[in-house]
């Protein structure tokens, strides 16, 4: 079976302060999923906006990425298909990075 479909991801970035907060949402045309990521400036370090955007644009998605994959693995179950399992403790970076 060939089948086509089109997501769409959005992420809206809002700097205050030295704080970038970011949302990322995909759409798949029968749901909508959100993801959250934040960075936070060092007041030592140079003003760079564009590693706040980064950094919380990424963290978003790995949070977004996250539930999807938690979606797969409900209907996985659901289908009867089992999960494969889940690694558990820190990831990598900063301890805002993995939650």
């Amino acid at each position: 079976m060939t089948r086509t479909q089109e997501w769409t991801v959005g992420v809206e970035l809002v700097e205050d302060g030295g704080r970038t907060k970011a949302e990322a949402r995909l759409r798949t045309g029968t749901s909508t999923l959100t993801g959250h990521g934040s960075a936070r400036r060092n007041p030592e370090d140079v003003d760079v906006p564009a590693i706040g955007d980064d950094l919380a644009a990424s963290r978003a998605m790995k949070d977004l990425a996250g539930k999807l994959m938690r979606v797969a693995n409900r209907e996985m179950d659901a289908a009867g298909a089992g999960t494969v399992p889940q690694r558990t403790g820190p990831g990598y970076g900063w301890p805002e990075a993995v939650t």
